[in-house]
């Protein structure tokens, strides 16, 4: 169906409610087809027109199978198809949809998470000051943490922000530079003493920490709008794939902690002399690290270049929500109202997600643990580094079946967060209450093996949904905001385990811990809607019957209880659902938009041009037929409606 209109986030008409427009049963049978085409696509409507979430459970997991497995083999025959051409396309094509979307979260996580990597050999190497705190004042050490984890909380909100009042683009041009400048700086940080170099190295990372948190809501929006597009007829690939494309740019974070920790190793081998065992030299020390920043700083001048010049369109789909609400600036009247309809969704992502950092921080606990007990405190980096990349592989499955799954409509975003949560729950509590036992040489092993299932199910989990559902929860208007907001929530959790962990012993820190994973749970089950399967379109055409002061008039799929949250189903907001009245809303909404743009061709003809308004529109000949026949809109003239003076019958 190459000939179909892009029907966008339509304004809210209603039903036919003067009787001016002929009821649908005078469709003919073409027409019929092509509406149904239109509304009810076949990956979410079965062939006698039912949801997918309307059906019984029986029905409903063999029409998903069977879908997801004929979407799977076509999948699978494009690959082959790639593959054949060239071998090489298919990595190619990975390269071009997921590795350059999350480039600047790949990067960010090299850095970041290098920071804990080359603490312990700054402890090593500059024992005086990192360690005894005699040459260095023990806060500005401490602060090395805070002020990163404090950079980053700011630049979450003011990004998220700046991203839904100057556009996308321009909040990922100016991530990408405050993240290039950051570096140079850290390569650079230096002091006529220990102490000045430490200061420096702090407020280095309090800069590129802002660029960070500008990088989530940047890279969560404009992944999933690329994905939806900014039209108004929704794609199969956002409906089918808008989770795998937003959580794969996600899980190059992963990579960028695989990578660095490997590039750490192979530096200082390097450079003291093939061993990794103490004593670590100064030299060596700053030579390592410096290094280690020097190589992203390459990467992240060329993403500056790529969003500046290969990234134009980035913004597309929110300049058409502010220009469908006649909005130039900040949107703040959108932002009110999201506080009113969805304040319930802030409390699951935001308070999510913190407690989801409490768990991502955490996880360390285990591993500073059992590699005292299995090397029998060893005073060497290398026993840490080599079991964090042995953990950072086992995330990076998580990541990777996460990615597969998330957009499963029998699985999906919340049962993986729940599940996830209560499986990180478990893992903790069992060491918890038997810390003397697991930690003995005897069971070390069985810790060994909670600390990398807890890996695997936070990722698997918690951490992947929770960036992907902070943006899609929300209206196109304030996503970023919203999205900045609940990471910037998140990092307080981080914060919060940082300052914790500073003041409870290693025992007690794992029978606080777990209760997070419980309210985490929680708050999922309670606050947070199930989005799997949902088309975002739907979501932007409820949220215009919202603006518009008509929430009670919207009855799609929006507020189908599937995909409300166990709180706004006892609200009463899927009392509105009604299948057949929204078909029959959609179509006057399609109409209202061709007979906006018949008025428009009319008044083109008439020889006044309005620059602002682009009409891509195609319209199916059947679409405008049964338009034709049925408009009493006087804007349609007679021969405008039939035709070169044909009388419509």
């Amino acid at each position: 169906m190459a000939h179909i209109q892009d029907y966008g986030p339509a304004a809210p008409h209603g039903p036919d409610m003067d009787g001016t427009h002929d009821p649908i049963y005078t469709m003919n049978d073409n027409e019929r087809q092509i509406f149904d085409y239109l509304i009810k696509p076949d990956d979410s409507y079965n062939s006698a027109g039912v949801y997918w979430a309307d059906m019984p459970l029986m029905k409903r997991v063999g029409f998903v199978t069977a879908y997801d497995g004929k979407e799977a083999r076509r999948e699978l025959e494009h690959i082959w198809a790639m593959f054949r051409r060239d071998p090489l396309e298919p990595f190619m094509y990975y390269i071009r949809n997921m590795v350059i979307p999350g480039a600047g979260l790949g990067l960010e996580g090299y850095v970041l998470f290098s920071i804990g990597n080359v603490k312990p050999l700054f402890q090593a190497a500059f024992k005086n000051c990192w360690s005894l705190f005699k040459t260095c004042n023990a806060t500005w050490i401490e602060a090395v943490e805070y002020m990163e984890i404090v950079g980053i909380i700011i630049g979450q909100m003011l990004v998220g922000i700046l991203g839904d009042w100057l556009g996308r683009r321009w909040g990922l041009i100016q991530d990408a530079t405050i993240m290039f400048l950051g570096l140079i700086m850290l390569v650079c940080a230096w002091g006529t003493t220990l102490n000045g170099w430490v200061i420096c190295y702090t407020w280095s990372l309090f800069f590129y920490g802002i660029g960070v948190g500008g990088e989530y809501p940047m890279t969560a929006t404009s992944g999933m709008e690329n994905a939806v597009g900014s039209g108004k007829v929704s794609t199969k690939e956002d409906r089918l794939h808008r989770g795998r494309k937003v959580t794969s740019a996600f899980l190059m974070q992963g990579w960028g902690q695989f990578f660095n920790q490997a590039i750490l190793i192979v530096l200082l081998l390097c450079f003291h002399h093939g061993s990794g065992n103490p004593p670590y030299s100064e030299v060596a020390a700053q030579w390592t690290y410096r290094i280690s920043f020097a190589i992203p700083a390459v990467g992240t001048l060329w993403l500056v270049y790529f969003r500046t010049f290969k990234m134009r369109a980035a913004g597309k789909q929110l300049a058409a929500a502010k220009k469908k609400s006649k909005v130039t600036g900040y949107d703040t009247q959108s932002l009110k109202l999201t506080f009113t309809y969805f304040g319930p969704r802030i409390i699951a992502t935001a308070g999510g997600w913190y407690c989801n950092d409490v768990f991502f921080y955490g996880n360390k606990l285990f591993q500073n643990e059992f590699i005292s007990t299995i090397t029998n405190n060893s005073k060497s980096v290398m026993p840490g580094w080599l079991y964090n990349l042995i953990n950072v592989g086992v995330s990076l499955c998580g990541y990777y079946l996460a990615s597969f799954l998330i957009d499963n409509k029998l699985y999906g975003r919340k049962k993986m967060q729940m599940v996830g949560f209560l499986m990180d729950f478990i893992l903790f509590v069992i060491p918890g209450f038997h810390f003397k036992y697991y930690t003995s040489k005897a069971h070390v092993t069985e810790f060994q093996a909670m600390y990398f299932l807890s890996s695997f199910f936070n990722q698997f989990g918690p951490n992947a949904v929770t960036f992907l559902v902070a943006a899609e929860v929300y209206p196109t208007p304030i996503r970023a905001t919203a999205h900045g907001f609940s990471a910037a929530c998140g990092k307080m959790g981080a914060l919060t385990a940082a300052v914790l962990y500073n003041y409870i012993p290693t025992s007690e820190r794992f029978h606080v811990v777990p209760w997070f994973g419980l309210a985490g749970m929680l708050l999922t089950l309670l606050f947070l809607p199930d989005t799997t399967g949902l088309d975002l379109k739907e979501q932007e055409r409820r949220w215009q019957y919202i603006r518009a002061g008509r929430e009670s008039d919207y009855h799609g799929v929006a507020v189908h209880p599937k995909h409300l949250s166990l709180y706004e189903r006892l609200r009463g907001v899927g009392k509105y659902y009604d299948a057949e009245l929204d078909y029959r809303q959609k179509i006057e909404e399609m109409r209202s938009d061709w007979e906006a743009r018949q008025a428009r061709q009319a008044h083109e003809k008439e020889g006044h041009f309005d620059d602002d308004v682009h009409d891509d529109s195609v319209w199916s000949s059947h679409v405008s037929t049964y338009f034709e026949k049925t408009s009493k809109s006087p804007n349609i003239t007679a021969k405008e409606k039939y035709g070169n003076g044909e009388t419509m019958q």
